[in-house]
């Protein structure tokens, strides 16, 4: 199979590395990629994600057999309707399916409507109506904004001045731009979180793992959030009772609820859930893989990931096989970040030794990073690498993690050394 991956993040670098690994890729192109990636990959940069006709331009140009969707816009966007009327495979939900991220105020809906344990909630989008909500509503709560926020999107105020203020930039578009013109606020649960990732085919699913994500930038889960500080795979929260049900409560809910209102859900389905004391309870669905949790997940997983995902694509019979099993132990993927990440940052920070991290089980995920003229990477953006280990346990693979973050540096770099602690 001739492969294009869409996006360029740490999630797609894991991605390159997992598919380019299958003995059906022939050849793996990514878009845009990142320089990183020269190793798995054929990075073409000037190829955009979001532009459906320039894609299905290239795919018949290089023979594409398979176009798999990384990251959530284009997916938000329509871009595998787009690409299946022109009779181009793609790996992903559809615009209707991808609706359960692209809308958190529809997906709350959606499971209101299928008596999926979720937290209470109330949608708003004019700001007297949401103020009035929230001088009567049980404290603490939650804010949300409702359309894509590339996973920064919620707010945790602390005081109810601190939600007041945040209501307003989110409505008046200062925080969030357009993906705050629609404010979901709900109330705040309580107990450990835990993701949940599911290949689909419209009608059943198989659970591919679950991690535990460390969305604050500081140690000890403090300071503000960002796109993700690092992952631990496997959780240790997700004993096979509590997967099945999961699976029961939650997972075939929601594809038979999709199946039943014309959206049947066929991709990666992601699961973010709070063990409260009443139960698994859905904090929000993400209509592909996470990152980092990718970073983390895809080492374990003993799945030709290329293969289920083209016969997805394709529209063809899955062996109802149990779910993929995972390598045993844990894995454990540290990012490294920019200084002043997750507010501004400065790029064209020169990363040195990268070189010392070619050992089994170890594993470097470029990220925000890209070349100079002498061919060094540099950093370029907020999240630069991720840094995964592998461990028989979750304490070896973290020790592991963090003793190749000590071997790499560039300028301001900063990193949380209680992943998965």
């Amino acid at each position: 199979m001739r492969v294009l991956l869409l996006g360029g993040g740490g999630r797609e670098a894991a991605l390159a590395w997992s598919l380019s690994r299958s003995p059906l890729c022939q050849r793996l192109f990514v878009a845009p990629g990142n320089p990183g990636l020269a190793d798995w990959a054929d990075c073409r940069p000037g190829l955009d994600p979001l532009d459906g006709a320039a894609v299905a331009e290239f795919c018949r140009a290089e023979s594409v057999d398979l176009v798999f969707v990384g990251p959530e816009p284009p997916l938000v966007a329509g871009l595998v309707d787009e690409l299946a009327a022109r009779g181009i495979p793609a790996f992903g939900p559809s615009r209707l399916a991808a609706e359960l991220e692209g809308s958190k105020a529809w997906a709350k809906a959606f499971m209101q409507r299928h008596a999926i344990p979720t937290a209470a909630f109330r949608t708003f989008s004019r700001l007297d109506e949401a103020l009035d909500f929230l001088a009567a509503a049980p404290w603490p709560v939650v804010l949300k904004a409702n359309g894509l926020a590339a996973g920064k999107g919620v707010v945790l105020p602390e005081s109810a001045p601190e939600a007041r203020a945040a209501l307003n930039s989110m409505l008046d578009g200062s925080a969030f731009g357009a993906a705050g013109a629609t404010v979901v606020i709900e109330e705040r649960m309580s107990g450990p979180e835990l993701s949940v990732f599911a290949l689909c085919d419209g009608a059943r699913s198989w659970i591919l793992g679950s991690a535990r994500d460390h969305k604050r930038v500081g140690e000890g889960d403090t300071g503000p959030n960002t796109g993700g500080m690092g992952a631990l795979a496997p959780s240790p929260l997700a004993t096979p009772g509590l997967l099945e049900q999961v699976r029961r409560e939650i997972l075939e809910p929601v594809l038979a609820g999709m199946a039943a209102e014309g959206r049947p859900y066929r991709g990666i389905l992601y699961l973010g859930l709070m063990l409260t004391p009443m139960g698994p309870r859905v904090i929000e669905f993400n209509c592909r893989l996470g990152d980092p949790e990718t970073q983390a997940l895809l080492p374990l997983l003993e799945l030709d990931l290329l293969d289920w995902a083209g016969r997805i694509a394709r529209g063809e019979q899955l062996p109802a096989a149990a779910d993929p099993p995972l390598k045993a132990g844990c894995a454990v993927c540290v990012v490294l970040a920019a200084a002043g990440y997750p507010g501004p940052v400065r790029g064209g920070e020169l990363l040195e030794g990268l070189d010392g991290l070619a050992e089994p089980g170890l594993l470097a995920f470029p990220a925000g990073v890209s070349r100079d003229p002498a061919g060094r990477l540099r950093s370029a953006g907020g999240r630069v690498l991720g840094l995964t280990a592998l461990g028989a346990t979750a304490a070896e693979a973290r020790a592991r993690a963090l003793a190749a973050a000590a071997h790499v540096g560039f300028a301001g770099m900063h990193y949380r050394k209680d992943i998965g602690a």
